[in-house]
Order: structure tokens, then C-alpha cells, then sequence
């Protein structure tokens, strides 16, 4: 194989607000945890079953952290797209520690908020500004709109 993808969808419900810190040089980043459930029914004792896992999130665009912490509150229902990364560090008794979790970098990621209250915003991660576009797709950096989808044509051309 040629090449290779690193690439997560998720969509889920935050549980606690955002928690934003800066960085010394001037950059910040959003840090969240969502939670994904799937159900099921018991084939053996008819029971209704569920299992929750919860997933670390960490945005880094600046721009995307600003609408993180604008917008996104605990309970907030959000779709997102980015990659996963571990990362290893020492803790304060010299054990090494790892995380593995879901990073939305400049130029790679989107947050989209599927609330009723937020519009369905959808929002990318990119190094240029926001800037108000249509629903039909969106182009690095803008903030797109996700409402109603233009209306097509009933008619069938052929």
C-alpha cells in the first residue's frame, strides 16, 4: 500500500465544558472529553443492553479553540473529524505515561455542532479566517453554515 490514512469521526456529547489553556508562545488549545453509546438487546435474557466510551479530544487550531470556547458546553452535541495521536509524557514520580487521543490540527479537522440551539454549525479547521458561506460545501477556513440544503430541481432532466 501506497500510503496510509489516520483519520476519526465521532459523534458524541461532551461531557464538561471545555477546559482551555494557552501555551507560552501565544497558542491555546480546547480539551474535551465525548462520550459515544451504542444499545443493544440481550439475545440470551431479552435485556437491554448499553455501552459508553468516552474520547479525549484536543484542538489546536487557534481559531477553532475560539468557537470551542464561544460555543461548545457540556451536554452539546458535536460531530467530529480529526486524526489520533499518542502522546507519552513523565509524571511526577518518573513513570512514563501515554494517551492516546483525537487531535484537530490546523488544516485538518472539523467540529460541527448538531444541536438544535447551535444550527447544525459546522465549523473547519484551517489558517485563515471565518467568513459567512452558503451550505454547499466549505472551503478552508470558513465557517459553513449547515441548514437546509439548497433545494433541487424535482425534475429529472433525461
Amino acid at each position: 500500500m501506497a500510503g496510509s490514512v489516520n483519520k476519526v469521526i465521532l459523534v458524541g456529547n461532551l461531557g464538561k465544558d471545555p477546559e482551555i489553556r494557552s501555551f507560552a508562545n501565544g497558542g491555546r488549545v480546547a480539551s474535551f472529553s465525548i462520550a459515544t453509546s451504542e444499545s443493544w438487546k440481550d439475545k440470551a435474557s431479552g435485556e437491554k443492553k448499553e455501552r459508553t466510551e468516552w474520547h479525549r479530544i484536543s484542538v489546536l487550531n487557534d481559531n477553532l479553540v475560539g468557537i470551542v470556547e464561544k460555543y461548545i458546553k457540556k451536554g452539546a452535541k458535536v460531530y467530529i473529524e480529526g486524526q489520533l495521536e499518542t502522546r507519552k509524557w513523565t509524571d511526577k514520580d518518573g513513570a512514563e505515561k501515554y494517551t492516546t487521543e483525537v487531535v484537530l490540527r490546523p488544516f485538518r479537522g472539523e467540529i460541527t455542532m448538531l444541536d438544535s440551539k447551535g444550527g447544525g454549525s459546522s465549523f473547519e479547521s484551517s489558517g485563515g479566517d471565518y467568513g459567512m458561506e452558503s451550505s454547499g460545501g466549505s472551503s478552508g477556513g470558513n465557517y459553513a453554515s449547515s441548514g437546509k440544503a439548497d433545494k433541487m430541481d424535482d425534475e429529472i432532466p433525461f
